[in-house]
């Protein structure tokens, strides 16, 4: 869907992006993204989260994204990804969004 104003459409595919880990385990949507794709906070995405150079594989799960642009990711998902780090506050992630 192209609107006629502009070049913005629905996500469609997977968009890729690093963001670091926020508190509250918040990762914020860049605002591009958020603007290129029309992500409005009722639609539901598969996000999957992975920590930047890091051998442990990546983790799956479905999200909405908050009115500020914002993802929690689940506790369980951080405690598989951080293992050995007691806090992943702070640390770089690859975040994967789709449609779901």
């Amino acid at each position: 869907m192209v609107s006629e104003g502009g070049s913005t459409v629905p996500l469609a595919q997977r968009v890729t992006f690093q963001a670091a880990l926020e508190k509250c385990s918040k990762v914020q949507i860049p605002r591009l993204i958020r603007w290129q794709f029309k992500l409005e906070p009722d639609q539901v995405l598969r996000v999957e989260v992975k920590l930047l150079d890091s051998w442990v594989s990546s983790q799956f799960y479905y999200a909405r994204m908050t009115k500020d642009g914002r993802i929690r990711v689940p506790r369980l998902v951080l405690s598989v990804l951080g293992d050995e780090k007691p806090s992943l506050a702070g640390c770089i992630l690859e975040v994967t969004l789709e449609p779901a």
